[in-house]
């Protein structure tokens, strides 16, 4: 009832998850990301433990394709699961259960998965890959929308669309962008304009958050302030609408 896609950035290493589902609210069952450790999609007739047992596992050094056996060995239901997961070395590995809904299977290339069941075939996930691979010279968060586009219009979800999400990490604990569309007529361009949304201020924002190496992060907001006012001074002058649904008061 899924497909999703698992990438680690060669230039940065940064991780990126992109699911789209006719289910409600799939980014709350399926992404689990750490920085610097990994990245694991659990979907099908989902198993959530497998996140973050398989980040725990990441972090303590096993290999990807080792952790495929430690997981799905202590589940009696692994025949009806499926995940896919990519380690800091950018390492990755896949599994669909005998009893996955067709269509479904998954793609494993170099530095990125893709997955999916109760797909409309198997152009799904083959063209949400080419996408991916197609569109390296562009940000990570936007070479994972363009393949999530490819696999809809390949098909996608084979009993429609509803939900999606996408969420990245650099290099910290938190989540650098997680944005979803919970329920939906068209979640992809929901995701969309939510990831253009985020361009105008939240990420220029997300910039001097505190981190590992910087713990007060950017205490002086100016410069940041003038920054966003800049760009949004070059939209107005531009002609370009917000993409924001957000009302000012007075």
């Amino acid at each position: 009832m899924t497909y999703s896609i698992v990438a680690r950035d060669p230039g940065t290493g940064h991780f990126g998850i992109a699911v789209a589902s006719r289910f409600f609210a799939v980014g709350c069952a399926v992404p689990f990301l750490k920085g610097q450790v990994g990245a694991v999609a659990t979907q099908a007739f989902v198993n959530p433990t497998y996140g973050p047992d398989g980040l725990r596992l990441l972090e303590a050094g096993a290999p990807p394709d080792a952790i495929v056996p430690i997981l799905t060995d202590r589940d009696n239901g692994h025949a009806n699961r499926q995940f896919h997961l990519i380690d800091a070395q950018g390492r990755n590995a896949a599994f669909t259960g005998v009893n996955c809904v067709d269509w479904c299977g998954h793609l494993v290339a170099e530095g990125v998965s893709v997955a999916g069941n109760m797909l409309e075939g198997p152009a799904v996930i083959a063209d949400t890959l080419a996408a991916y691979q197609a569109a390296m010279d562009k940000p990570l968060a936007e070479r994972l929308l363009i393949a999530m586009q490819a696999g809809e219009d390949a098909g996608g979800d084979k009993r429609g669309k509803q939900s999606a999400c996408l969420v990245l990490y650099r290099d910290q604990d938190y989540a650098w962008l997680d944005i979803s569309a919970d329920d939906h007529s068209d979640p992809l361009t929901e995701l969309r304009r939510l990831y253009a949304v985020a361009q105008e201020r939240f990420l220029h924002v997300a910039e001097t958050m505190a981190t590992r190496e910087n713990p007060h992060g950017m205490t002086d907001r100016r410069h940041i302030d003038d920054k966003i006012a800049a760009l949004e001074a070059e939209r107005i002058a531009a002609g370009h609408p917000t993409a924001s649904f957000m009302v000012n008061k007075g």
